[in-house]
């Protein structure tokens, strides 16, 4: 049952990045143009990678290899946190009084998803223990494509994220702020993501009554 939802819900992942790749291309903007630059696409497009080699451990394993836990851990702290962080974008460009469209596809991106693969990591049988070097691990992503956004921002006179465009901030004062608390997030995320783990685990060794 467990492959079957997994293999759905990639399914349901690349439709909405198809639909959000189109759609931001019909708009024919700048920010449509570099659909691959958002780190929600790109973590998006791992969580389907991830998700097919689960459907096909699923069906052939009755509990999921160390490796893989440890792979589909990663890359939900990425895709929850992406959700999180658009929420509060979104909602800090309604108080700036900044139009911001959110189609279908988005809100399955940044909210459904993440929500149903939260749920899905607490019920699905079979997680193993995850170790806690992955909390640490977890910022590598975001470290490395923030560093190629900054490096590639200027070259191309935009970036995903307003907090990362220097023309939208008040100084380095405001961006290293808001990167932290971004970082602080990715990590918290990762932290709770690593409990859930081992205290299933811890539950499943206590012998029964």
């Amino acid at each position: 049952m467990f492959g079957v939802l997994r293999l759905v819900t990639a399914t349901v992942c690349t439709v909405a990045l198809v639909h959000r790749l189109f759609w931001g291309l019909s708009s024919r903007t700048i920010a449509g143009e570099n659909f691959f630059a958002y780190l929600t696409v790109q973590s998006n497009c791992a969580l389907v990678v991830v998700l097919l080699i689960g459907a096909v451990l699923a069906f052939i394993r009755a509990s999921d290899p160390r490796w893989f836990t440890v792979a589909l851990a990663l890359v939900l702290t990425w895709t929850i946190t992406a959700g999180l962080a658009f929420a509060l974008i979104v909602w800090q460009a309604g108080l700036r009084g900044i139009r911001v469209d959110v189609p279908w596809s988005d809100q399955v991106l940044h909210f459904w998803l993440p929500a149903c693969t939260a749920l899905a990591w607490v019920l699905t049988p079979g997680h193993r223990g995850v170790p806690w070097w992955v909390v640490p691990t977890a910022l590598a992503f975001p470290l490395a494509w923030g560093g190629v956004t900054l490096w590639r921002g200027p070259s191309v006179g935009w970036y995903p994220y307003y907090f990362l465009d220097p023309r939208q901030v008040s100084g380095p004062m405001e961006f290293l702020l808001t990167s932290g608390i971004a970082l602080a997030i990715f990590a918290l995320v990762a932290t709770v993501i690593v409990l859930v783990s081992r205290m299933r685990r811890r539950g499943r060794s206590r012998p029964e009554v």
